[in-house]
């Protein structure tokens, strides 16, 4: 299995941050930059409004899977930012990956389907 590249520079989630597009969710905000890489880099942020670090990191590990699972049919060469919002950690898994799928395509981030 291949591993996530992640951002981790703070100066890196700003830029995402100005100058990416963003797409609100219930259960999360999805913010996304070119990185002029031939691949994509992954940066998850979650507030301590959120839960205890159990919580946290129940909601890091979730929204890291749904972007694994959805990398294929992601553009490649972006930065992806994930904040968690307060229903991440107990919303039902096929809410989050929809949520997620209609941020890709709401900011450009998913590759058009062809449709048969």
């Amino acid at each position: 299995m291949k591993k996530t590249v992640t951002i981790k520079e703070n100066r890196d989630f700003r830029r995402i941050y100005s100058r990416g597009r963003s797409a609100v969710t219930p259960f999360l905000v999805l913010y996304c930059r070119p990185n002029g890489r031939d691949h994509n880099r992954l940066g998850i942020t979650t507030s301590t409004k959120l839960g205890c670090a159990v919580v946290r990191n129940r909601a890091r590990r979730r929204l890291r899977e749904v972007f694994r699972l959805a990398s294929p049919g992601l553009k490649q060469g972006w930065d992806v930012v994930l904040v968690a919002r307060a229903r991440t950690a107990e919303a039902p898994y096929q809410r989050l990956t929809a949520a997620f799928d209609r941020a890709a395509r709401e900011v450009g981030l998913a590759e058009k389907r062809v449709e048969k």
